[in-house]
């Protein structure tokens, strides 16, 4: 294993907790179905008003008449550079596990393993792969803020945060607590976010009769207004042609009309984009991974959103899901990750389009094998993929290289350490982080002590 790996996973902190709960989920598996702006510069406090006329001075006399009658005519319009492409990551907020949590949740457990029973130094878990932070709660603040300083130094804008709604229905209320968190740590950390509604839970919800089949579009209008009023406004919320963007995922809760009219009256107006296909209602459709077909759906969907206003193609590092070996049903299939080859493909062909987003599928999808976030496995390879094909199709600029992405592993590890007498300057660490200034976060962490 590579030396800047083996650093990884040096001084992570494990904790323990009661045994597994058993339970089904409020999210079953959903298989392959057939922008926080970024950190802005910190502006430094202006110089006494004599220094600055001074030097204002020295400018004007300095400077040509020529060219301070130029400088003072309207310039000619000249083309607004495009925006540039923004990369964002699929984001699961569904994991529970102590102590955040009173036991371990269905998907790190699948009915079937029990995370308590250590073996080899791991845990055994419902996923082929193993996070180096260790399996984690999704509300635990420190880990909300370690995936998203991680994600910025590896070149990430933000999240595509899965949201199955605000009813409180097997732990549709745990989502979206996780998501509610995950939302107001991005926006203090300048990354994006947005939503991708999960409409396959109107089924589910049907079933158990909390809502009749004439409630589902108004039930699902509802979300979307209190999204409107909640969530679309902020800043760090992703915008599509200057309106938020919502996603939805599958096409078994709502067909076209009802999610035209589910949409119908919502102010601001969401850029709806749905899953692979477009809607009559949606502006676009984004790209997921299907493993009965690998990369060819890849060229197939190129091919099929050519026409779009927008369309949201697809990066993904394999898919090798666990659902066989638990016991939930049969595989959905296989993409191999080729030593890294898939990601690297995937990840360049979508950038190389130059579209207005790309979706990484996904950050922490563990039970389908589809994360970039570091594991064993793996270590940071993926997350050097990232900025490497960032500074080559994206911004030539981006500052932060693979030794960088240390940095946020230390600083989970010392919040999981701390007392709370060292809060404040590990707050200083991430602003340093989420501003970009790499050398002054390593300064401050080497300041906390081992």
């Amino acid at each position: 294993m590579e030396k800047r790996t083996e650093d990884f996973f040096n001084g992570l902190i494990t904790g323990s907790g009661p045994q597994a709960r058993h339970t089904s989920p409020d999210a079953l598996p959903r298989g392959p179905r057939t922008v926080f702006p970024m950190p802005t510069a910190v502006a430094l406090p202006a110089p006494p008003f004599p220094r600055r006329l001074a030097m204002l001075v020295a400018v004007v006399v300095a400077t040509p008449v020529a060219s301070l009658v130029a400088a003072a005519l309207p310039a000619a319009a000249a083309a607004p550079a495009p925006p540039r492409t923004l990369i964002l990551a699929h984001y699961m907020p569904w994991y529970e596990a102590p102590p955040a949590s009173p036991a371990w949740g269905w998907h790190w457990t699948m009915n079937r393993f029990a995370p308590d029973a250590i073996r080899d130094g791991r845990r055994p878990i419902a996923s082929r792969f193993y996070p180096v932070i260790e399996p984690y709660d999704s509300g635990d603040p420190h880990v909300i803020e370690h995936h998203l300083l991680l994600m910025r130094l590896a070149g990430v804008d933000g999240v595509i945060v899965d949201w199955y709604g605000r009813e409180d229905f097997r732990d549709h209320a745990i989502l979206h607590r996780n998501t509610g968190r995950l939302v107001e740590r991005a926006a203090r950390l300048g990354m994006k976010v947005a939503v991708c509604y999960e409409d396959r839970t109107l089924r589910a919800l049907v079933d158990a009769g909390r809502i009749t089949a004439t409630d589902r579009v108004p039930y699902v209008a509802g979300d979307i207004r209190w999204l409107a009023e909640h969530w679309f406004p902020l800043e760090c919320h992703v915008r599509l042609d200057g309106r938020p963007l919502l996603l939805s995922f599958g096409r078994e809760g709502l067909d076209d009309g009802e999610w035209s009219r589910a949409r119908a009256g919502i102010t601001p107006a969401p850029a709806y984009v749905s899953q692979q296909q477009r809607r009559t209602a949606a502006v676009g459709g984004f790209d997921w991974p299907l493993p009965k077909e690998g990369l060819a759906a890849i060229d197939r969907f190129a091919t099929e959103s050519r026409g779009w206003p927008q369309r949201i193609p697809v990066a993904f590092p394999r898919f090798a899901d666990i659902y066989e070996q638990a016991g939930v049903h049969a595989s959905f299939g296989a993409v191999p990750d080729d030593d890294g080859r898939t990601f690297r493909t995937t990840l360049g062909r979508a950038l190389e389009a130059a579209p207005a987003i790309v979706q990484i599928a996904t950050w922490n999808d563990w039970g389908e094998g589809t994360m970039i976030e570091p594991s064993r496995e793996f270590g940071t390879r993926d997350l050097e993929a990232v900025q490497e094909l960032r500074r080559r199709h994206v911004d030539a600029a981006f500052p932060f290289r693979p030794a960088d992405l240390a940095l946020a592993v230390r600083l989970l590890s010392l919040r999981r350490a701390d007392s709370g007498d060292r809060g404040p300057l590990l707050d200083d660490v991430a602003r340093a982080i989420a501003a970009g200034d790499a050398p002054r976060a390593a300064t401050l962490l080497d300041a906390c002590g081992p």
